[in-house]
This record gives structure tokens, sequence and C-alpha cells, in this order.
């Protein structure tokens, strides 16, 4: 009886030395593979995020040494210390003066930085350019008294959506730096001065007005101003 025991044990040794041989060469593999899982998941996570990131991207119109992109009246614009400074203390106007993106644009959001020292300005979107670097289109209004914020129409319809005056007062201080963002999509369009939403309008259906056109930096006509921009960024829309 002991013979037939002992053989069984050295079996059962040799059953478990060999089983216990395969998993010590799988578990390498068996290793590699998570670890490959979880490396495709954080590159699945990153594509991800580069995407989202890709798709939340806003470009940059001006580039902080020159007017590349633009056109106007060099008499009347000039980027001075990495700003886009636009004067008529040298030179009379006839008529209101523009500052004119060099591509057209339809759906976006525009940012920019903009400081009034007196006067009255804007900024022209989906507008139609017009000799002697004029403008028609509507213009996110900016002013040293009543206008700031409201959605005018130049040569238009001149007013086009109203602001509260005492609350726009209380977020925006003329001739100080402020932030302006645009939202123009389809028929909608939002202005905001400095997080405050100034009007949120939408055209009413059958709306003629252009839906895509030039952006356009204003000089008023009259009494002699000073305007000035900086970072201005676009995220095209769908």
């Amino acid at each position: 009886m002991k013979l037939p025991c002992a053989w069984l044990l050295v079996v059962l040794a040799s059953v478990l030395y060999l089983a216990s041989g395969t998993f010590a060469a799988d578990a390498p593999t068996a290793t590699a593979a998570i670890a490959q899982a979880k490396l495709d998941t954080a590159q699945s996570k990153a594509d991800s995020a580069q995407s989202k990131a890709d798709k939340d991207q806003f470009v940059s119109l001006f580039n902080g040494k020159d007017l590349t992109g633009w056109h106007g009246d060099p008499d009347l614009w000039k980027v001075t210390d990495g700003v886009i400074v636009g004067t008529t203390d040298d030179k009379q106007i006839k008529h209101n003066s523009f500052l004119i993106s060099d591509k057209p644009y339809k759906n976006f959001v525009l940012k920019a930085d903009f400081k009034l020292r007196n006067h009255n300005s804007g900024i022209q979107f989906r507008s139609v350019e017009l000799p002697e670097f004029d403008c028609k289109g509507y213009q996110a209004d900016m002013a040293d008294k009543r206008y700031t914020g409201i959605l005018h129409e130049e040569k238009g319809r001149i007013i086009v959506a109203d602001v509260k005056e005492d609350e726009v007062k209380q977020h925006y201080t003329p001739g100080e730096w402020a932030h302006y963002v645009i939202t123009a999509d389809g028929p909608h369009i939002k202005q905001e001065i400095n997080g405050y939403t100034t009007i949120d309008y939408t055209e009413p259906e059958g709306d003629k007005t252009p839906k895509e056109g030039i952006l356009g930096l204003q000089l008023h006509a009259g009494q002699k101003m000073e305007v000035e921009f900086k970072n201005i960024e676009i995220k095209e829309l769908p």
C-alpha cells in the first residue's frame, strides 16, 4: 500500500509543478495585457480631451506686432506696445472709418479687450465693406456715455437691441480696459461686457440682414477720439 501512495504523491507534485510553471509563464503576458489596456484607455481619454480642446480653441486675430490680417487708413491706425490704437487726433475724418478684417466670418464667438478714451466706437461684424474703409452692418457699440453694449446697425436700423443703461454702468467704466464677447450664431446674437450680458437678441424669421461678413473696428466721425484694442480672438461655430 505504501508504493501506490508514494507514486500518487509524485504524480500530484508533478501536476502542481507543471501548473505553477504554466501560470508563471502566462503571468508576464497577462500583466502586459493589463498594462496595455490601461495605456489604451489613457490614450483614448487624452485623444478625447485634445479633440475637445481643438474644438474649443480660439484663434488670435491680432499678432501683437502689426496689422497683418487687417486693412484700414494707415493715418488712423497703428500698433503700439502690443495694442491696436485708432485715433483721429491728427486727422479729421468726414465719415466713420474702420480697421477691417481681411477675412469674413459667419457664426462665431469673438472676444476682444477694448479701451475707449472718449466719444464712440464699436466692433462691426457680419458687415459689408464700403469704399474708403467704411462699413455697413451689425455693430457691438461702445461709448463714453449712452450707447455702450447696444446692438447697432451701421447705415441700417441704428438701434436693433437696446440696453438697460443703469445696469451697464455697474459693469463698465469708460476710459478703462473692458472685455467684450460677441456671439453670433444664426439669427441669435449675444453681447457681453465684463461678463455682463448687455443684449441677448434673436432676429425675427425672414430677416434679411447678412449672416456673414467682415469684422471692423470703428473710429467715429466728429470730435477727436482714440480707441484701443488687444487680445482679439475668434472661435468659429458650425
